[in-house]
């Protein structure tokens, strides 16, 4: 049987869940753990669209069927194989036709079919909504380049914390080296319901911890409702020491070849100027430290103008010379009162 379900409900279902649209709008953005069962691959989408507008709904139904019907028996098994207990959520874009006519077939195969009412569609407007409604008390860890802020946090979460690590969801560091060892970046849609996806099993009644970010994560936007919720957080500076923010930018990236260090270089020529031809140099005589503190000589500097910027917002620092993330986090819990 097929049963419509709306989109509260189907966050509460733990059941595994079919996208049937296209390939190529699943890959621009799909909920997260969905498999993907397009109906139509991307051409014959575009063939039926075509068909539509120049012929009509019904000459485009009986092609949609000509394609449909070969795939029919493969369907069933793959979703059979997906389905847990034999039961599984079906969704699309609207909540339409497509959807539709796969829970059709499976509930026929005996199958206990759950499709989303207003599909994809509508889980996209519900997330954006509960972005912007959920108020959390977020606290933002700040600090120069090489302080260690992605360390801390899970340092945090080890000790019961709740964080959200956003470049680990954007698969970026956040600088012009941050896509060093790094897979391909999401696309902006499939960050912000990757970042829903963590952001919704939170404890709204418990502090939530994150790092301070540009609004751009490489080429990934922050949405606007939750760039707006860090930017009305407190702050807590990690003061840490040049000799310790070298030695852990060389423990980082130096497992990485020379070449691609090289290339982040040059994205800083602009801003390196005749120091690029130096920091060059050191990579090439395989002298990281070097190349580190030439860097840092960049990133302090713009640093300098975020912390002026937010001097308001930080409501202590935490001072440390060998970023013992241990210790930091000590300070950080037990003498936390915000």
């Amino acid at each position: 049987m097929a049963i419509k379900i709306d989109i509260s409900t189907f966050f509460e279902l733990d059941l595994p869940i079919i996208d049937v649209r296209s390939p190529g709008e699943f890959d621009k953005g799909h909920i997260p753990s969905a498999h993907n069962m397009p109906l139509f691959l991307n051409e014959e989408r575009a063939e039926i669209g075509t068909l539509y507008k120049k012929e009509g709904q019904e000459t485009a139904i009986l092609r949609g069927l000509d394609i449909i019907g070969p795939k029919m028996s493969s369907f069933v098994r793959k979703a059979q194989s997906i389905s847990k207990d034999n039961k599984v959520i079906i969704h699309c874009w609207r909540g339409g036709k497509r959807s539709g006519s796969v829970s059709w077939l499976l509930s026929l195969m005996g199958m206990e079919v759950y499709t989303l009412e207003g599909g994809y569609k509508a889980y996209r407007k519900f997330i954006r909504k509960d972005f912007s409604e959920k108020q959390s008390h977020c606290i933002i860890l700040t600090g120069s380049t090489g302080s260690g802020k992605t360390q801390t946090l899970h340092y945090l979460k080890e000790r019961g914390e709740q964080i959200i690590d956003l470049e680990a969801i954007a698969h970026h560091k956040g600088s012009a080296f941050g896509d060093i060892g790094e897979q391909q970046q999401p696309t902006p849609e499939q960050f912000e319901n990757n970042l829903y996806e963590a952001f919704r099993l939170l404890d709204f009644n418990r502090r939530i911890w994150l790092e301070s970010e540009s609004r751009m994560i490489g080429n990934i936007p922050l949405p606007d409702t939750f760039w707006e919720m860090m930017n009305q957080s407190k702050m807590i500076h990690l003061q840490i020491s040049r000799t310790a923010r070298i030695q852990y930018l060389v423990n980082t990236y130096g497992q990485y070849p020379n070449e691609a260090l090289a290339q982040s270089f040059q994205k800083l020529r602009k801003k390196l100027a005749q120091h690029l031809n130096a920091a060059l140099e050191a990579l090439d005589t395989n002298d990281l430290d070097t190349a580190a503190n030439i860097a840092l000589n960049y990133y302090d500097k713009y640093y300098q103008k975020h912390l002026d910027k937010n001097k308001d917002r930080i409501i202590r620092t935490i001072h440390s010379e060998d970023m013992d993330f241990n210790q930091i986090c000590d300070e950080l819990l037990n003498d936390y009162t915000g």
